[in-house]
């Protein structure tokens, strides 16, 4: 027989496979991460099962469920044949109902040790919220502070690959965090997901005592950063990034006119949306340019005319901050950085 257990104890089992029984557009919304998903009812047929539990009732909606999900046993027994490779099995639905019971019944039958996590993905969501909600997290937070295209996402990503705590938040949202921001990049993540993303990475930093973000503002594209990271934000240790002028257009046109996802009409779109800040003639000389790609000149005109008096951060370094670094050698700005939260304290309840 399977076993209920919480979704804490779910998370602490080593190598399980997360199984999420709910149908496909449930599953894109949101999940608890690492979850792959064999839906006991697809989209369609979980709409049927429904409308007939409000026309007939639960007897004739049982039924109907267990005509849909019984000539496909076999194949979800071998989507996790495929996937759980000896691994313990764990399943849950939307509050471990009975799709969850008829998956873990299932899979019990078949001799796979199996787990069904009580509550669901809805005992998942009130475990994110409790964790958001806290007041405090025994954790430091090191700021990234700059100008745009002093590179902050390239230093996340050279500390993550070198092990080091890193709270991407333009990451995990799909978006560079301006009105350039989706230019080549898939769709954004429901705030569900989002949240969900930034528990998984703040419970691993606890680990460490620290983690390194970016400074970021209450929004993200649509999604927003939740109060307790915001707080991490404001009172974090704050590292100033700085390079040339020369240098940020550089990455700049690195990111948004060099890669495969560029496009100048995307481009001409974001800047258009600036139009009631730089006026209807200086757009539509931005775009000109855009159109004859000299990305130079519109990269250099919107940093010393829009975002440079928009953060006003200082181009070299300054005071008020922990520690200022030039990124024009970025491998060498990570190494000052890593030095620099090697040394941190811990916070004063891992000490």
């Amino acid at each position: 027989m399977f076993k209920d257990i919480t979704l804490e104890e779910a998370l602490e089992l080593d190598e399980a496979l997360l199984v999420d029984v709910r149908s496909e557009n449930e599953y894109l919304t949101d999940t608890i991460p690492g979850a792959v998903n064999i839906p006991v009812l697809n989209n369609e047929e979980r709409a049927a099962v429904g409308l007939t539990y409000h026309r007939d009732g639960t007897e004739q909606a049982v039924r109907l469920g267990l005509e849909l999900v019984s000539p496909k046993l076999g194949d979800k027994l071998s989507a996790v044949d495929k996937l759980s490779r000896g691994r313990k099995v764990v399943v849950f639905c939307w509050r471990g109902g009975q799709r969850s019971e008829l998956m873990a019944l299932f899979l019990d039958t078949a001799g796979y040790p199996v787990y069904r996590i009580a509550g669901g993905y809805k005992a998942y969501r009130s475990y994110v919220n409790e964790y958001l909600s806290q007041q405090k997290l025994p954790l430091r937070a090191v700021v990234l502070h700059g100008l745009t295209g002093v590179g902050k996402t390239d230093v996340l990503n050279s500390l993550a690959q070198k092990g080091v705590p890193v709270l991407d938040l333009e990451g995990l949202a799909r978006h560079r965090g301006s009105v350039y921001g989706k230019i080549g990049l898939p769709p954004s993540p429901s705030q569900k997901a989002f949240e969900g993303h930034i528990v998984q990475l703040l419970k691993k930093a606890c680990g460490r005592g620290f983690f390194v973000v970016e400074c970021e503002s209450r929004r993200v594209g649509n999604l927003f950063v939740p109060p307790l990271v915001m707080e991490f934000i404001r009172h974090g240790e704050r590292i100033l990034l700085y390079t040339s002028i020369e240098n940020r257009i550089k990455r700049i046109r690195e990111v948004y006119a060099g890669g495969p996802g560029s496009s100048v009409i995307e481009l001409q779109r974001a800047t258009s949306s600036l139009v009631k800040r730089l006026g209807r003639a200086r757009v539509e000389e931005l775009n000109q340019l855009l159109a004859e790609k000299n990305f130079d000149h519109v990269i250099s005109f919107m940093l010393k005319y829009h975002y440079d008096p928009l953060y006003n951060y200082p181009d070299s370094p300054g005071a008020g901050y922990d520690l200022c670094v030039d990124t024009a050698d970025m491998e060498n700005a990570v190494k000052i950085i890593c030095e620099f939260v090697t040394d941190l304290p811990l916070h004063e309840s891992l000490q």
